[in-house]
């Protein structure tokens, strides 16, 4: 390793031990969809994963540092249907920057649908459509051949009703990859930054996350295994388990500490058996014990998805039902230009 790659990878852990001491744990954030994903892979495999290691450029916004030059020319286009009326849109493109770097630029629209709006003593003045904007830029640099650091930064508008704000975050992300292995370590700062203009004389704080992952397949065994670990900026993750919904039944506070520890993990697994295809399959138990007291059923908490790829065009959906009334679909559409012109 050389002196600059050495001052890079100095800088960037002190960032990332240093972000964690100055940023307090915060739980008044607002921005929260800002831990929704565009990626339909990443979806499927319960909706957070920092360590996947793949040629998908969707799967550079849960860690910048998962972005190459190899996914030069890549263009991504997104589309999901959220809970309510809520539909998720959005686009990335990348493209190398040397041999040993890469950029990508990204564009996400978030719509919640129609809503009335109502003045202080609840007399209907007509509707809204509240909505955000996420536009920004990823860089990546290989500090090593097994070690990668990125940043991403992104700019944030909100628009609800006659009020308005604008934010700025940062991720900042390293990863290990061992391809004789196969096997992924990453560390992520998510959501730095605050609010440049706030809506009113309050202040809005971004969802700042602390983020672990590990993704690792065995041998010749067709199966990548991911654990991630996310919330990291705070222990104690209590949720109410509203019982059976009987008469007698009484509300719940849960906060035991096998209870925290399985909130703040997402495990998921997807089949690598051919480049052409791949099946996901996650489970978020902070999703399954969140909806608890929404009607929560069977699939709550579980996340499937598939991907098929025919030449350079490929295709991603997930689906995931976290209540019995709110079903969500995602859907990826992804060309790569490089290999179109040559």
């Amino acid at each position: 390793m050389n002196i600059r790659n050495k001052l890079t990878l100095t800088f960037l852990l002190f960032v990332l031990t240093g972000a964690v001491q100055l940023v307090g744990q915060k739980s008044d954030a607002a921005y929260n969809f800002l831990n929704v994903t565009s990626s339909a892979k990443i979806y499927g495999l319960g909706g957070v994963n920092v360590s996947l290691v793949d040629d998908d450029i969707t799967v550079t916004e849960q860690n910048p540092a998962l972005l190459g030059s190899e996914m030069g020319g890549m263009l991504a286009l997104n589309y999901m249907h959220y809970l309510g009326g809520s539909n998720f849109a959005g686009a990335r493109f990348g493209q190398a920057a040397g041999e040993h770097g890469a950029w990508a630029a990204h564009l996400r629209y978030f719509g919640y649908g129609s809503m009335k709006e109502t003045d202080a003593n609840g007399s209907i003045l007509g509707t809204f459509s509240p909505k955000d904007i996420s536009f920004g830029a990823t860089y990546s640099h290989d500090i090593t051949d097994r070690l990668r650091g990125g940043i991403s930064l992104s700019g944030l508008y909100s628009s609800y009703a006659e009020y308005s704000a604008f934010a700025i975050s940062t991720d900042l992300g390293i990863n290990y990859y061992d391809p004789e292995r196969d096997l992924s370590l990453s560390v992520v700062l998510a959501n730095l930054g605050g609010q440049v203009k706030r809506f009113n004389d309050a202040y809005n704080r971004l969802p700042f996350d602390v983020r672990l992952g590990w993704s690792q397949s065995f041998g010749n065994f067709p199966i990548r295994f991911s654990i991630t670990a996310w919330n990291l900026t705070r222990w104690h993750l209590p949720f109410t388990e509203t019982g059976d919904g009987t008469s007698g039944s009484e509300p719940e506070i849960k906060d035991a500490f096998m209870s925290n520890l399985f909130r703040h993990l997402i495990f998921g697994v997807d089949l690598i058996s051919s480049p052409n295809y791949y099946i996901s399959l996650g489970y978020n138990y902070k999703i399954r014990t969140d909806m608890s007291t929404y009607s929560r059923n069977m699939l709550s908490g579980f996340s499937l998805g598939a991907g098929l790829k025919v030449k350079n065009f490929g295709i991603g959906i997930a689906f995931a039902q976290p209540h019995t009334g709110g079903t969500t679909f995602m859907l990826n559409l992804s060309c790569n230009f490089k290999d179109l012109i040559h």
